[in-house]
């Protein structure tokens, strides 16, 4: 009997044993799927496998205090989430493809222009076009569903003031208006430098650059992942046949011509001009038509989030000039051929020319040359390089326009820079 029973116990021992090993399995692995679940959209390594349904975005809401969004906003936040359209008339995009973002506002005028010059773009095809939406506009969405000539995503900014009618970041009852002191009004607001509180539809402009970028770079599962240049063009920008060709030449060319070069261009930094026509390259400072950089850039461009969100101008360029550029500690340079093949064209800017009537060009349309030169890539690679130094334009010292000192801007645009990290 003792030799019997001794087994017994043994083999009872084994299977108490056995049971604890595999529950603690079980509770490791059940740890494991939890952290993954709830790791960021830009957490390195850990999203690929993910979808986006796993993704708790409301916490992340809830750790930066970013706005109570409203039903419109959350609609919009699921539509960045869609795939691209027209991806069964372009299934592959080209291996070195070149990322187009065209930003728009609410000018139907100026954007059938732009969509109209990017359909005739050589080898537009090939690539991906990002069409960032600043809030909802029907006319707006429309012509860009109408975009069949490549593969195409929409994104809108679902904290644009446009999609806030009655609260932050969009206009509140409570707010200070124009030069309202805060403690005789009772208002909500901080004042910029020149005393005037903030315009909703003025700070969009820079809220939505900014929301954009770290969208596009960080948040985006089609390009989170790009580590090359992507193209940045807004909706008056006409777009040459000859950008993307020339802007891959440029993009090849930039490592060896000018190193030093952080983007490369498709126009001169001065909007008035249309290139030398000479036989060489031109590395000057970087302009904001046309203007492609990659990740490494970009990084650079991140890390200076609190310098962008601090200066007080509501433009997003000259507050890069001013406060972003300089403090990389050395000069700014792009790389950009001798003739342009991207144009800055209408009369006025900002939110301006949604109607009709106050369209901002001229009799509906606009009349930009394109020469044949202009058709096909006009740039060499055996050119060397003209550099342009001490150029004119906003410099470290400029204290900005203002239109941006209200404390909730400020901190708006910091969440931003949070939102994926």
């Amino acid at each position: 009997m003792a030799n019997y029973k001794k087994p017994r116990f043994k083999d009872a021992a084994f299977k108490r044993f056995l049971s604890v090993v595999l529950g603690t399995l079980l509770l490791v692995s059940l740890l494991v799927v939890s952290l993954g679940t709830n790791a960021t959209p830009g957490s390195s390594g850990l999203d690929e496998g993910l979808s986006e349904s796993v993704v708790n975005i409301q916490s992340f809401r809830e750790k930066l205090n970013l706005p109570k969004e409203n039903d419109f906003s959350i609609r919009l936040e699921k539509q960045n989430r869609l795939p691209p359209r027209n991806i069964d008339l372009y299934p592959r995009l080209a291996k070195d493809h070149i990322t187009i973002v065209l930003y728009v506002h609410n000018r139907p005028q100026y954007l059938r222009v732009v969509v109209n010059s990017l359909s005739k773009v050589v080898g537009i095809s090939e690539t991906l076009l990002i069409v960032s939406h600043d809030g909802y506009f029907e006319e707006m969405n429309k012509i860009v569903e109408g975009i069949k000539f490549c593969r195409l995503k929409q994104i809108f900014a679902p904290y644009s003031p446009h999609v806030f009618t009655d609260s932050f970041p969009g206009v509140s009852s409570k707010d200070c208006q124009e030069k309202d002191e805060a403690g005789k009004k009772h208002c909500v607001g901080n004042p910029d430098q020149y005393g005037n509180h903030r315009s909703p539809n003025i700070v969009s402009l820079k809220h939505h650059w900014w929301w954009m970028m770290n969208t596009v770079w960080d948040g985006l599962k089609e390009t989170r992942g790009h580590d090359g240049h992507i193209l940045f063009i807004e909706e008056d920008h006409f777009i040459y046949p000859n950008a993307y060709r020339n802007l891959q030449l440029l993009v090849s060319l930039k490592p060896n011509k000018c190193p030093d070069c952080y983007a490369a261009n498709l126009a001169p930094c001065d909007v008035n001009l249309r290139g030398e026509g000479w036989n060489r390259l031109v590395a000057e400072r970087m302009g904001n038509v046309g203007y492609a950089f990659n990740r490494t850039v970009w990084r650079k461009i991140h890390g200076k989030a609190k310098e962008f969100c601090f200066f007080d101008d509501y433009n997003w360029d000259i507050t890069m000039w001013a406060t972003v550029y300089p403090s990389f500690g050395s000069p700014v340079y792009t790389l950009r051929g001798p003739r342009t093949s991207a144009v800055h064209f209408g009369k006025c800017g900002l939110h301006q020319g949604q109607g009709k009537i106050n369209a901002c060009i001229d009799n509906g349309s606009v009349n930009i040359q394109v020469d044949d030169i202009d058709k096909v890539a006009n740039i060499r690679p055996e050119w060397d390089v003209k550099v342009y130094q001490n150029q004119p334009g906003y410099k470290a010292g400029f204290k900005g326009w203002g239109g941006w000192g209200d404390n909730r801007d400020h901190r708006l645009c910091l969440n931003f820079a949070q939102m994926y990290h």
